[in-house]
């Protein structure tokens, strides 16, 4: 009787484990794909436009994480729609970055967008280191990848027309505040994976 306890406890250890492992590289590739996003703005591979339809495109993809892990279970056909789902961005990611147009890395709009995209970066950043440390449950993963989703709309809303002004970056960076907010609060409320 023991032993199979022992076999069924260490069985349920395992799926923990391979769910939080499949969980984390979900979200590193949303770190990874920001990154080539915010690279592509500075070296003027992407315009403030095409960034911002890639924000979209990032959008869609965190709130489907959110949609996801708001159960505490990432099945394998909701594993299988997101990956699609982040492959359809790379290329889309790839396919701007080498097309004909060009950004000015050093116009107004491209510096805000660029920062604006870092900040994605970083707050994923967090929410990965998070979720491998256990200081985040799936449930507060889900609830932060929606906010994230709501910072990535406000920025492709803000680029649609290839410009942000001052006034659209303070709305950004005031979302990007309480989402920011959020992931410290998620963190350290002492809930554990």
């Amino acid at each position: 009787m023991k032993l199979s306890y022992v076999v069924i406890m260490a069985g349920s250890a395992l799926s923990s484990a391979a769910f939080a492992q499949s969980e984390q590289q979900i979200i590193q590739r949303d770190v990874n794909q920001e990154k080539r996003i915010e690279q592509g703005l500075k070296s003027g591979q992407l315009t403030t436009k095409e960034a911002s339809k890639l924000e979209r495109e990032e959008s869609r993809i965190d709130k489907m994480e959110s949609n996801a892990l708001k159960d505490g279970k990432l099945t394998d056909a909701e594993r299988r729609r997101i990956t699609q789902e982040q492959n359809k961005a790379s290329k889309d990611i790839y396919r701007e970055k080498h097309d004909a147009a060009t950004g000015n890395p050093n116009s107004a709009s491209s510096q805000r967008m660029q920062a604006d995209v870092q900040r994605n970066v970083n707050q994923q950043e967090r929410i990965e280191q998070g979720v491998r440390s256990g200081e985040l449950t799936k449930g507060e993963a889900a609830k932060l990848e929606r906010g994230q989703a709501h910072v990535d709309r406000k920025e492709a809303r803000a680029g649609a027309d290839g410009h942000i002004s001052g006034n659209e970056q303070r709305n950004i960076q005031n979302a990007e505040n309480q989402q920011s907010k959020k992931i410290h609060r998620e963190k350290h409320n002492k809930r554990e994976n």
